[in-house]
């Protein structure tokens, strides 16, 4: 019989002690808010409580065989622990405890890299290659450097002004060839003008031919001043030279001296002079 007893007081005895340990259970539970909570020791052991499950959520999420679904709730999850950490960190910073979101180390992946994110929400893990996410992070291809105004006239020179396109000789033979073809085609174009018109109205054949207004032809101006009548004879057309005019050999010579002068400075040779 006492053995009996003996055993129900052992029953009753871890009953009872399993009990007081739910109980003891139930009051350290983590508070709902931090600001309930006044003690700078209880708040110290709470946050590193969050950073222990945040550290084991991190570790499951780098499974990228859990599915896409069981992924992101791992990742909110760990946000939602993230921002219970932030308040929790405000408390003890308000205890008179340390400021850790000022000292403390930043939130780094298992690369060693920065977790990224936006307006706070992160992804770790498996979550950065969901579809829909990782083209958030795709960085753009840099734009291409511009270049200074230095490099940029490097390339301006006297072709980049055209200054040099006939030199080639093919530009010119071009240009004679289609200004013959367009001289041809507008004089065939005149003829049939004038065959159609006269088919049309066969007396304008015997009507004078009005002739065309000489816009070459200058007016001579009389000793009062005014202006002679033009010069209606359009083989004779008068020009009147208000600058002077060299004649051949003065254009000669001041070419002659121009490149006598460019000899002399590619030799290094001073003209004396007498």
């Amino acid at each position: 019989m006492a053995r009996n007893a003996e055993k129900a007081m052992t029953t009753l005895a871890r009953w009872r002690a399993a009990q007081l340990g739910e109980q003891e259970k139930h009051k350290k539970r983590r508070p709902y808010l931090a600001s309930e909570c006044k003690s700078l020791y209880a708040c110290e052991k709470w946050r590193m409580q969050i950073i222990r499950e945040i550290a084991k959520k991190v570790s499951q999420i780098q499974n990228a065989g859990l599915g896409e679904f069981r992924i992101r709730d791992l990742n909110d999850e760990i946000n939602k622990l993230l921002r219970e950490k932030r308040h929790w960190e405000d408390q003890i910073k308000e205890l008179g405890g340390p400021d850790y979101q000022r000292v403390g180390p930043r939130m780094l992946d298992h690369e060693g890299k920065e977790v990224p994110g936006n307006r706070g929400y992160k992804y770790f893990g498996a979550a950065k290659e969901l579809p829909g996410v990782r083209e958030l992070f795709e960085q753009e291809p840099p734009p291409p450097p511009r270049k200074t105004r230095a490099e940029l006239m490097k390339d301006i020179d006297a072709d980049y002004y055209g200054y040099m396109d006939d030199d080639d000789g093919i530009l010119i033979p071009l240009e004679l060839a289609a200004e013959k073809t367009a001289v041809q085609k507008a004089i065939a174009e005149f003829k049939e003008k004038k065959e159609k018109r006269l088919a049309n109205n066969p007396e304008a054949e015997d009507e004078p031919e009005v002739e065309e207004e000489n816009i070459y032809a200058v007016q001579e101006s009389d000793e009062e001043g005014e202006p002679s009548q033009p010069v209606i004879d359009g083989s004779q057309q008068r020009f009147v030279a208000h600058v002077p005019v060299p004649s051949q050999q003065d254009i000669e010579q001041a070419l002659l001296k121009k490149r006598k002068q460019e000899l002399l400075e590619k030799y290094g040779i001073q003209e004396h002079e007498s």
